[in-house]
Parts: C-alpha cells; sequence; structure tokens
C-alpha cells in the first residue's frame, strides 16, 4: 500500500468518526453528509487509480480525488467557522486534508510527465 493510499485511509476513518460526532452530538446533519461524501470519495477514488485502464485513467481519477479533497477542505473550514468543529480538531483534519492534497498534486504532475515522455 502506498503512502497516498495509507494517508486516504487514515483520513477517511477520521471523517467517518467526523461525521458521527457532528451527528451524535451537534445534531448536524447537512453538512456532515457533504463532509462524508467528499471526504471518503478522496480515498475511494485513490483506490480506484491503482486499478486505472490507462495512464489517463489514473491521472483522470487522481484529479478528481484531488477536486473531492478540495471540497473536504471547503466543508471542514465552514464547520470550523461556523462553530461545529473545535478549533484543534478542525486544524488536525485541514492539515491532514492539505497534506494529502499536496501529495495528489505531486502524483498527477509525476504521472502526467511520465505519460508524455512516451
Amino acid at each position: 500500500m502506498s503512502i497516498l493510499e495509507e494517508k486516504s485511509y487514515a483520513f477517511s476513518i477520521r471523517i467517518v468518526k467526523c461525521t458521527q460526532y457532528l451527528q451524535d452530538e451537534k445534531k448536524e446533519f447537512v453538512l456532515s453528509k457533504q463532509l462524508i461524501r467528499s471526504g471518503t470519495a478522496v480515498g475511494a477514488l485513490i483506490a480506484e487509480a491503482k486499478y486505472a485502464q490507462s495512464k489517463s485513467d489514473f491521472i483522470s481519477k487522481l484529479s478528481i480525488a484531488a477536486k473531492e479533497a478540495n471540497e473536504t477542505k471547503y466543508w471542514l473550514r465552514l464547520l470550523k467557522d461556523c462553530n461545529y468543529l473545535q478549533e484543534k480538531s478542525a486544524i488536525s483534519l485541514l492539515d491532514d486534508i492539505k497534506s494529502l492534497i499536496r501529495i495528489l498534486a505531486s502524483s498527477i504532475k509525476t504521472a502526467k510527465e511520465n505519460n508524455y515522455e512516451k
């Protein structure tokens, strides 16, 4: 399992637990559904990319994962700024998603460079 797969899977677990907290403790259901959808999609798309049919398909899956990661960052910021998440928890989750975004960007760049060399 790659670093990207490991980090995205661990992040998905954190997102599921965060969503459970938001729904059980804060009684917040609308934003939390958006968060779980985009937050777990990142890891699912990375897992799909592993079995891509082509280099272009691989790049496409990782690019969509990056979009979902950016959307997740948006929902986390919104939940923090609306006081649904404590500052410390939100910052930790935001740090994790920013790290995933950086790794995804680097992976996409490398895949594109390797794709065009052939």
